[in-house]
């Protein structure tokens, strides 16, 4: 009994001793290894990765691209641009160097054309309706690519079809106080007028004269704005230059609002409802049609009547004379009339986006967006090629790296080639309000690169606040072509910069205000905080308003290798830019949003404000005071998130508070969101960039009903004033909130 006693006994202390064993051993090395995701949720950036990626972009990759995608003209909805689409997706589901998914996304949209059977024409007709000149209809050949028969005959997209006669005046830009000061004048009634490109959108320099009862308008480029005077293409101009021929025209989409016209906030699907085409607006009510500045030459320097101002005198060696209307009495085109005959025809069609993916390891329901347009007018080696170039190189490199299981970004990064820009935005415009719920849920960020490269002088940005410390971090990894001691950021500096209060002297950024490429439905529709980024040109030493070759048949990569960027050296600062930002947005634990920045410009236009409206708002017994203590809470709200970020050892932290400070980050932006805001403006919900006629650096609603008051007077106009100080302080007190963690 007392032996099996003992024996329990010990068996006992042996299992016991083996269980204490098993347990301190286990725990140790249970406590050693964490779960793998742990390390891969804590994961920052990689600096050495954005090292190796920065010398990989290679500038005769870009050059080859460039090649490519220039071939043939590429206009929405050709031939040409479904070779584009075929090229996109090859490149994109390449096994080796392409992205983990790429597909088509399909739009049915309302789109624009010239009659090639029936080509609009311009003439100049005698009382017995004699021709006595005909604008040139196709653009002169000085190479291959412009005899392309692809090529579209030059046309104001969207213009109405008709055939208008009647006496000539110059409308120097068509906007609103031209056809006023030109009605003092003359008697606009039954006119055609001509009006330079600049001042005025497109369609609203024939939107503006049809009040007047003016029946047509003709457009041109004067070359005071695009080629610093010069005229002659023996030796000044393309192919000479990178200046535009007498020739050139300028095309171009006539309408105000962005997206597909009959399918207003819906995707159009092909089953999407539609309004009647008699319902659209912002399209131009009278026939519209661009000519060259050659057959513009001819017309002007042969009207009669008074001298126009000053102000609206171009480049041309004769009196800018607002006509007679009509020509002088001992011009040859005496009591002659200019006769539009336009054959434009509206046309539903399929069109395209391109799509592709590089899902996220980490967080993949988080998108970092970075697209820019696909179709072109003609060729469109500058706009929009260049972009796509860039982008194909920049996914050339990072699907090199998925592909070889080198890299995958914390977040997943979205491509898109938007179909239709060229006719309004249409194919980015679409997607956004396809997947408008998801985007406003999960976007991080769009980065936009429509043209890549105006020209080879400085690196230019313009985006939110809060992106800035981003991009200028990017630019200061990056060497100016040319001057390999010198930053892009340093560069930059020289050419555009600004002193800040917490940063001292830094480049000077652009805002995205208005619609001028796929930016517009990310920042506007959205409010997903957006950026466009490319290289342009020294400013002090042309006055050209765009690059020369714009929307012409001569955007070719003949124009594009040899005036615009030789040896493509712009084209890769660009995309190493565009590329390290895309990175550090992807794979940043924190994500590079700055708040602070943004309370500062909001500081900037309150100051403006202030200085502007305050003393007449006081007088209308309107205070400001609401939107200075709105702005003050922002301020404070930034600085503390910015002092949590800081001071907090996220790396360690648990990923709910990483991911709840980045959500914050992330969706600031969409607080400043108020869809009653602008109804006059469609798709503009951002109370701070959204477009203003002003031009004021400060709140546009606030300074477009301010002016509006100022000039009519009326009580009810100051009382819109105050509803938008309202909207506007209370979304900046509302997006303060949101910065802080309780209520």
């Amino acid at each position: 009994m007392i032996k099996q006693v003992l024996i329990g006994i010990v068996c006992g202390a042996v299992v016991l001793t083996v269980g204490i064993l098993i347990g301190h051993y286990g725990i140790t090395k249970s406590s050693s290894s964490a779960p793998s995701w742990v390390k891969d949720v804590a994961k920052d950036v990689d600096e050495s990765f954005i090292e190796k990626f920065l010398s990989d972009v290679d500038t005769i990759q870009i050059q080859e691209n460039l090649r490519e995608l220039t071939k043939v003209p590429h206009m929405a909805t050709t031939a040409g641009d479904e070779q584009t689409v075929q090229y996109m997706l090859k490149r994109w589901q390449d096994p080796d160097t392409g992205l983990d998914q790429a597909w088509r996304e399909e739009y049915m949209v309302y789109l624009s054309f010239p009659d090639p059977k029936n080509p609009n024409k311009v003439t100049v007709v005698d009382p017995k309706n004699k021709v006595l000149h005909t604008a040139r209809e196709k653009e002169k050949n000085y190479i291959s690519d412009q005899n392309d028969p692809e090529v579209v005959q030059p046309y104001a997209a969207y213009s109405p079809g008709g055939n208008p006669k009647g006496k000539l005046v110059y409308a120097n830009q068509g906007k609103p106080s031209d056809y006023q000061l030109l009605n003092d004048t003359l008697d606009l009634r039954g006119t055609i007028a001509i009006t330079r490109y600049g001042g005025a959108g497109r369609a609203a320099k024939a939107i503006n004269a049809a009040p007047y009862g003016v029946i047509g308008v003709l457009v041109y480029t004067d070359p005071l704005d695009i080629n610093d005077g010069l005229m002659s293409d023996i030796n000044e101009t393309y192919p000479h230059s990178w200046y535009l021929p007498p020739s050139g025209v300028e095309r171009g989409s006539f309408k105000t609002d962005y997206g597909d016209m009959l399918t207003p906030y819906l995707a159009a699907k092909e089953d999407t409802y539609r309004i009647p085409i008699k319902n659209i607006t912002g399209i131009p009510p009278i026939p519209i049609q661009p000519i060259g500045f050659e057959d513009a030459y001819t017309l002007i320097c042969a009207l009669g009547g008074e001298p126009a101002p000053d102000t609206w005198r171009g480049a041309f060696n004769c009196t800018y004379n607002f006509g007679g209307p009509g020509f002088k009495d001992d011009s040859v085109f005496k009591s002659s009339d200019v006769k539009l005959e336009i054959f434009n025809y509206g046309e539903m069609k399929n069109s395209s986006n391109v799509m592709g993916v590089i899902k996220g390891s980490v967080e993949p329901d988080r998108y970092v967006i970075y697209g820019n347009h696909r179709d072109s007018w003609v060729h469109g080696a500058i706009d929009p090629s260049s972009g796509t170039a860039v982008m194909l190189e920049l996914t050339r490199v990072l699907g090199k790296r998925v592909k070889e299981g080198s890299w995958r970004p914390r977040r997943s990064i979205i491509f898109g080639s938007w179909g239709a820009e060229e006719f309004g935005l249409i194919g980015s415009a679409e997607y956004t309000e396809q997947y408008f719920a998801k985007l406003s849920e999960r976007a991080v960020a769009y980065i936009n690169v429509d043209i890549a490269v105006f020209a080879n002088a400085t690196l230019r940005a313009s985006g939110m606040p809060s992106l800035q410390n981003v991009i200028f971090k990017a630019a200061k990894q990056v060497n100016t072509p040319g001057l390999d001691s010198t930053s892009l950021y340093d560069n930059w500096i020289r050419y555009a910069n600004k002193t800040s209060q917490a940063h001292g002297l830094i480049p000077k950024m652009g805002y995205l205000t208005g619609a001028g490429s796929d930016y517009a439905a990310f920042v506007h529709y959205l409010g997903i905080p957006s950026m466009d980024i490319s290289y342009t040109y020294d400013r002090t030493k042309t006055s050209a308003r765009i690059y020369p070759a714009y929307h012409t048949a001569y955007d070719t990569f003949d124009y594009a290798s040899k005036f615009i960027d030789p040896g493509f050296v712009s084209h890769q600062a660009v995309a190493r830019t565009a590329g390290n930002v895309l990175i550090r947005l992807a794979d940043s634990l924190v994500l590079p949003l700055n708040c602070s920045d943004y309370a500062e410009t909001l500081g900037d236009y309150l100051n403006t404000a202030l200085e502007q409206y305050q003393q007449q708002l006081q007088d209308k017994n309107i205070s400001m005071e609401p939107l200075k203590r709105a702005v003050d809470s922002f301020r404070k709200a930034a600085a503390d998130l910015d002092q949590e970020i800081h001071r907090s050892d996220l790396a360690n932290e648990t990923p709910l508070k990483v991911r709840s400070i980045n959500d914050q980050l992330m969706l600031l932006d969409r607080a400043f969101l108020d869809p009653l805001a602008f109804p006059d403006k469609y798709a503009f919900r951002h109370v701070i960039w959204a477009s203003s006629s002003e031009g004021k650096p400060t709140f546009p609603g606030l300074a477009d009903a301010f002016a509006n008051a100022e000039s009519s007077g009326e009580s009810s106009a100051w009382d819109n004033v105050h509803y938008h100080l309202s909207v506007l302080s209370q979304a900046i007190e509302g997006a303060a909130h949101t910065l802080t963690n309780v209520i």
